[in-house]
């Protein structure tokens, strides 16, 4: 059973750069978007937004990496990083933030430290 539980959590999945879902997802690992999204994710772990990607939805996860654009609201049980190239139009949850010089967050930002007490998405 544990070699289950763990392959889940060590899984990463791909939407590529000519992918287009239009529904939400929900994982239990890792997820890359480099395509278009037109809906929810919800992911128990790290979300990796490409350069090139679009969501327009909402994004709850434990740790997010964003380099694409994003236009929704965000809850990061961990640490947000947005690239130079990120975009975001939405408030963001978050516990720790990284942001380089170039990216641009529109919206309001809430820093929490304990998701986990709370019972967080």
């Amino acid at each position: 059973m544990a070699k289950i539980e763990e392959s889940v959590q060590n899984s990463i999945n791909l939407v590529c750069s000519s992918t287009i879902i239009e529904g939400n997802i929900q994982t239990e690992g890792d997820i890359r978007i480099d395509g278009k999204l037109h809906g929810n994710l919800n992911a128990q772990q790290r979300v990796v937004v490409g350069e090139q990607s679009i969501i327009e939805g909402n994004i709850t996860c434990k740790d997010c990496d964003v380099s694409g654009t994003i236009n929704g609201n965000l809850i990061v049980k961990g640490i947000l990083s947005l690239t130079s190239t990120a975009k975001i139009i939405g408030d963001i949850e978050i516990e720790k933030l990284s942001i380089e010089p170039g990216a641009i967050l529109s919206g309001k930002c809430t820093m929490k430290t304990n998701f986990d007490n709370e019972g967080a998405k």
